[in-house]
């Protein structure tokens, strides 16, 4: 079963993580930022991930901290429960619309980190959440999950539906990506043998 957990306390955050990436989309996520939890569900939900996560964060400074390491928790348990990536298809993109919104993502777990995040024209904030911190979170994500990761805005204006389609995009790519491939069986998709 390729499933991970992991537990990480620093001075600014105290994080618990589960992650099942042959699950069935369900999530238990409390990450004492509203809209944060939203987005994760719906990453959970799209890509068929069971993830359960708790973060306590200093979100009395902001939610800066516990998004980038909730970031990094998360990419730390994808690489963790992809082991050697033995059989993965590797690769996985998605166009996904959200009423007037449109975006692209594309993932490559290619053992390279990488963010490509072109998302302009954002409000400062959905609820009490600074927008900003969509791309802190990706990019904790990348770096520790050790893939390449590209978002794009193609159209859109409201901010809430283009966050919302980024993280579904991204679910349905990364889904794509970590679905064994029969043809694949027992090998490594790279020509290097190794990713």
């Amino acid at each position: 079963m390729r499933q991970a957990s992991i537990a990480r306390k620093t001075a600014e955050t105290d994080i618990t993580l589960s992650l099942s990436l042959d699950g069935s989309g369900k999530s238990d996520i409390d990450t004492g930022c509203g809209f944060l939890d939203h987005m994760l569900c719906a990453l959970a939900r799209h890509g068929r991930f069971d993830l359960t996560l708790r973060c306590k964060g200093d979100t009395r400074v902001d939610d800066h901290h516990s998004a980038e390491d909730i970031g990094i928790v998360l990419g730390s348990a994808f690489a963790r429960a992809l082991g050697d990536k033995r059989g993965i298809s590797r690769y996985g993109s998605m166009i996904l619309p959200m009423d007037e919104a449109l975006i692209l993502s594309a993932v490559d777990i290619s053992g390279r980190a990488h963010l490509e995040y072109d998302v302009p024209g954002l409000k400062d904030k959905v609820g009490s959440f600074d927008t900003e911190l969509v791309k802190e979170f990706f990019l904790g994500f990348v770096r520790n999950a050790d893939l390449t990761l590209h978002i794009r805005k193609l159209c859109g204006e409201n901010t809430h539906h283009i966050l919302e389609a980024a993280f579904k995009s991204v679910a349905k790519s990364l889904s794509q990506a970590v679905a064994i491939d029969p043809r694949f069986a027992g090998e490594i998709p790279s020509t290097k043998e190794v990713l």
